[in-house]
C-alpha cells in the first residue's frame, strides 16, 4: 500500500502515526524533508546493554556466496570489480561521498551503517528481537542504509549522530535526508540535540520529498 502525505498539520499527524506503527504495518511515506524531520519521535537515548555483536551483520542472506558487505560493494562500484571464488573482489573503483574521494580497490573501504548500530540501539533497537536487529544490520532493501565509504571517514564518524558528526559540506543535505529516511524506515527515535540539529540543517536544505518504505 502506498500513501502520499502532503504538507500541513493533517499530513504531519498522519505520518507521525505511521512512524510509531508496529513493524508489521509497512507503508510508503512521502514527505517534504522538513516535515519528515518533524515526524520523528523524540526521546532520550539509553545505551545500557549495548554490544555490537547483538547485531548479527555481514550475513549471506541469499546464499549466493557474497556477504552483505560484498553485496554493497558490488552495488555501489563505479567500476565493477572482478569476482572470483567465494565472492572475492579484485580491482574495481568506488566513490566515497562522505569525503569526496575516489577509491581503488575494496580494501580501502568500510561499509558504514548510516545510522550506526550503537545509535540504533540507543534509539529503539534495544527492544527489538535479534532477528529484527539482524535485518537492520544487513538492510539491502534501502540503498541509503549501508554506504561504501573510506575507512578514514567511517572511523571519524564512528557511532556519532548528526549533532556530533557530518560529512563534507557539499553533501550535508543528502546526509540529513538519508538519516531522516532510515530513522523513519526503522521507527527509530531522535534525542533532543539530534532533533535540534536536524531541524536547523533541514531549514537550510531544499525541502525536497523524502520517500521511505517502513521496514517490516
Amino acid at each position: 500500500m502506498k500513501l502520499a502525505i502532503r504538507i500541513g498539520l493533517a499530513g504531519v499527524l498522519a505520518a507521525a502515526a505511521l512512524a510509531t506503527a508496529s513493524p508489521a504495518q509497512a507503508e510508503d511515506i512521502i514527505l517534504p524533508l522538513r516535515s519528515a524531520v518533524a515526524t520523528l519521535p523524540v526521546a532520550e537515548e539509553d545505551r545500557s546493554g549495548y554490544d555490537r555483536d547483538l547485531f548479527n551483520h555481514w550475513i549471506d542472506a541469499d546464499r549466493d556466496g557474497c556477504s552483505t558487505r560484498s553485496e554493497v560493494l558490488l552495488e555501489e562500484a563505479t567500476v565493477a570489480p572482478q569476482v572470483t571464488g567465494r565472492c572475492t573482489l579484485n580491482g574495481g573503483r568506488w566513490y566515497s561521498w562522505y569525503d569526496d574521494q575516489e577509491v581503488e580497490g575494496a580494501r580501502g573501504l568500510d561499509i558504514d551503517h548510516l545510522i550506526p548500530l550503537a545509535e540504533a540501539w540507543d534509539s529503539g533497537a534495544s527492544a527489538w528481537t535479534s532477528k529484527r536487529r539482524e535485518r537492520y544490520a544487513n538492510d539491502l532493501a534501502d540503498s541509503r542504509a549501508l554506504v561504501a565509504v573510506t575507512a578514514r571517514s567511517n572511523r571519524q564518524k564512528a557511532d556519532q549522530d548528526v549533532s556530533e558528526w557530518l560529512p563534507d559540506d557539499a553533501v550535508v543535505c543528502r546526509y540529513v535526508a538519508d538519516w531522516t529516511a532510515i530513522k523513519l524506515r526503522w521507527n527509530l527515535t531522535i534525542d533532543p540535540a539530534e532533533q535540534q540539529n536536524l531541524t536547523n540543517l533541514a531549514a537550510n536544505c531544499p525541502n525536497t520529498p523524502v520517500t521511505v518504505t517502513t521496514a517490516d
